[in-house]
């Protein structure tokens, strides 16, 4: 199968991607094997793919937004057939019996393991994925609109339930990449005002046209209720804390931080502002948002690449040149 692969991270501009031709993979017991129709690309990729994401496997085929087709099964698998149209996402394996499984918290797990990182992921016409992390998806959308809910959508969904929004409260979102445009459209469909932050005139542009009430790359006009900082960039973290009414809260959603300036109590943090991580998301976070998104459909600004060409999607979204979510096509 044709496959890109990363052994040696790198700068992007450098290409630590390698096309490869592999073996297709054969599923254990407990796996099915995923015939890949589409792969979204995710800046997660981009900081595995740079090294800015410390090796788990090397080499490793990234990608973990996949939709695709159950191509063949393990012996113990019993509840998805061959012709499923399925979903791998980030998250593939956590041990279960931690005290953060047995909470609900199966992301913070510290056996924790994912795809793309862990195990060779959807850059490539074949995945392996454990079928207790895999999630079944509807018949309808395109598979270049699903892909980017397996993990963009997801994680914006957990950031907006960790920013605590209140009833028609104001959020801010600050970056407007893959993940913060389906979030905003959540957060929008709730009732919030959302006002974006971004440098980019096209994902301004994107912001207005999906119904925020302001885009720019200055400070939002009102006192923000809640935040979520998309863009992995340390410096945005003070601003946005300053913009925080009394008692509001920031959401860091990505996985990578730059590193964060020195915060002023008086006026970052006093008046209970709240800065909270988001860490990986559980399965029943993908599920909840997935019954969301097929609901009451959301817009997937998408631009489409074909598999052969996941180097150059990579490289376009280091360069922000990707307006919305770049998707691999097999």
């Amino acid at each position: 199968m044709d496959a890109w692969q990363v052994a040696t991270p790198g700068p992007i501009g450098t290409r630590p991607l390698r096309a490869v031709r592999l073996p297709v993979p054969v599923p254990a017991d407990d796996e099915v094997l995923v015939a890949v129709a589409a792969c979204a690309v995710c800046r997660t990729d981009l900081h595995v793919v740079e090294g800015d994401l410390p090796p788990h496997r090397s080499p490793v085929v990234p990608g973990h937004e996949i939709v695709g087709r159950v191509a063949g099964r393990g012996a113990a698998v019993t509840d998805l057939a061959d012709g499923d149209r399925v979903g791998v996402a980030w998250l593939r394996h956590t041990d279960g019996t931690c005290r953060y499984c047995r909470r609900g918290d199966e992301n913070l797990c510290p056996a924790s393991r994912y795809t793309g990182w862990d195990a060779d992921g959807g850059y490539a016409q074949y995945a392996l994925a454990p079928a207790a992390y895999v999630y079944r998806l509807p018949e309808g959308p395109s598979d270049a609109d699903l892909a980017p809910l397996l993990c963009a959508g997801i994680i914006g969904y957990r950031a907006l339930q960790a920013a605590a929004v209140p009833e028609g409260g104001r959020l801010g979102v600050y970056g407007f990449g893959g993940s913060a445009h389906l979030a905003a459209q959540v957060a929008i469909h709730r009732g919030a005002t959302v006002h974006v932050v971004t440098r980019a005139a096209h994902a301004q542009r994107l912001a207005l046209s999906l119904g925020a009430a302001s885009a720019s790359a200055g400070r939002p006009p009102e006192p923000l209720d809640s935040a979520i900082l998309f863009a992995p960039v340390g410096d945005l973290v003070p601003p946005a804390l300053e913009a925080l009414n009394r008692g509001g809260t920031l959401a860091v959603a990505g996985i990578h931080l730059s590193d964060i300036p020195t915060l002023n109590y008086e006026r970052h943090l006093f008046q209970e502002r709240r800065l909270r991580s988001v860490t990986a998301n559980t399965r029943a976070d993908g599920r909840e948002f997935l019954d969301i998104a097929t609901a009451r459909p959301l817009h997937v600004s998408t631009v489409r690449y074909p598999l052969a060409d996941a180097d150059r999607a990579l490289a376009d979204l280091a360069a922000d040149r990707v307006d919305g979510v770049a998707v691999l096509v097999t």
